[in-house]
């Protein structure tokens, strides 16, 4: 696992990005270490391709500093930071051969031909094409041109390389082929990857550190299994993976449990911070939603079986809630599943749940803190409008 109880060798500090009156980034604040492979996961228009633009220098933040080997190298040009970038369409040069483009940067450098031989050969035999320095680009596949591309960028020895989507355009099946090799080089290079996608289980494969993007913030940053296994917001658990999102509130609080009301029933949770009527969201993953056709203690939720669906490594089960939202369960194929039309009482184990607060708690949290300091407001928190006192 990367260390990161050392100083990044990446940071972003306070960052934001306006385009006119569109603000795409807000109020980045990132910090990557050395050696380290983090992944920018998002949907588009979420704003990781510009925070990956704003630190290879192509964009500037309009607000805060990036930073490089605790540099501050926000002002500087692309080509004054030892970064360099990877993008999905390759852009290798058409009339050179894989040999002198994977050259090109040293050549401009005025590096020696001898070690401009060395460092090329060497990179080539790392990405697996020993054998193709003297063909040209369109002489080979998408897979191959994507290996030309990265030895390119990495024969520099850059200190971070930026990858933009760079499989984005390869098959499936190529795809994760890459996707395994692509990880098994950074190991073995020690250099820091910065690698945007928006697809989850590439972030998954490949990532020792996932910063998960929305709408020009990062909602939660942390490894597969905890982004995956505890998902802080209603968007990253709905983003990565699939997951069962029920809304309800919060009607009783005990010693060991709290009690939680939805619209299709009742159930218990374990869990802290939590206070008597609150909006939560509780998230259960399809793997970790059971049923049962007899009563199941702390919870009352009961639907009907919809539908079984093969998927070849399981099936998923569709249960309708009364009020009409369907749920997933996940089961071998060999399970023992329920009839279609039987009802069922929906169930879990109490740790796999996920107990979120509402964004619409955590903003009357932030009002009524304020009206500390702002006797004259009142909040009317069932509407949702904030209003002056009338004197």
């Amino acid at each position: 696992m990367v260390r990161t109880d050392k100083e990044p060798i990446v940071k972003l500090s306070g960052v934001t990005k306006d385009f006119g009156k569109s603000e795409v980034l807000k109020n980045i604040d990132l910090d990557v270490y050395e050696g380290e492979f983090l992944t920018l996961l998002g949907p588009s228009g979420c704003g990781k391709t510009t925070t990956l633009r704003i630190i290879a220098g192509f964009e500037a933040p309009s607000q805060g500093c990036v930073y490089l080997e605790q540099s501050d190298v926000t002002a500087l040009p692309p080509y004054k930071r030892n970064v360099n970038t990877v993008f999905q369409s390759y852009a290798l040069f058409p009339h050179m051969n894989v040999f002198d483009n994977v050259a090109f940067g040293l050549v401009e450098k005025k590096v020696p031909k001898p070690e401009i031989k060395q460092r090329v050969e060497k990179m080539l035999e790392l990405v697996q094409l020993k054998n193709f320095g003297k063909r040209k680009p369109h002489q080979m596949s998408g897979g191959q041109r994507q290996r030309v591309a990265i030895a390119r960028a990495l024969v520099n020895n850059p200190k971070v390389l930026l990858l933009d989507e760079p499989l984005g355009a390869l098959d499936l099946k190529l795809r994760k082929q890459m996707q395994v090799e692509l990880k098994h080089l950074q190991k073995q290079l020690g250099i820091t990857f910065i690698y945007v996608t928006h697809d989850q289980e590439e972030a998954l494969t490949m990532s020792d550190r996932i910063a998960v993007m929305n709408n020009g913030s990062i909602e939660q940053i942390g490894t597969a299994q905890e982004i995956y296994e505890h998902p802080k917001t209603k968007f990253v658990a709905g983003f990565i993976g699939e997951s069962n999102i029920i809304e309800a509130s919060v009607t009783n609080i005990s010693e060991d449990l709290i009690e939680l009301t939805a619209e299709n029933g009742v159930v218990h949770a374990k869990g802290s911070g939590f206070v008597q009527d609150e909006m939560i969201y509780i998230s259960i993953r399809p793997e970790n939603t059971k049923y049962s056709s007899e009563p199941v203690e702390h919870f009352r939720l009961r639907g009907i079986v919809k539908e079984h669906i093969y998927v070849g490594s399981i099936v998923k089960t569709v249960v309708a809630l009364p009020n009409g939202q369907r749920l997933q369960l996940s089961r071998h194929p060999h399970s023992e599943l329920p009839e279609i039309g039987s009802a069922v009482t929906v169930y879990w184990d109490m740790d796999k749940a996920v107990i979120m607060h509402t964004a619409e708690d955590t903003l009357y949290d932030l009002i009524e803190d304020a009206l500390l300091n702002r006797p004259d407001l009142a909040v009317q928190k069932g509407q949702g409008v904030l209003t002056a006192n009338q004197k």
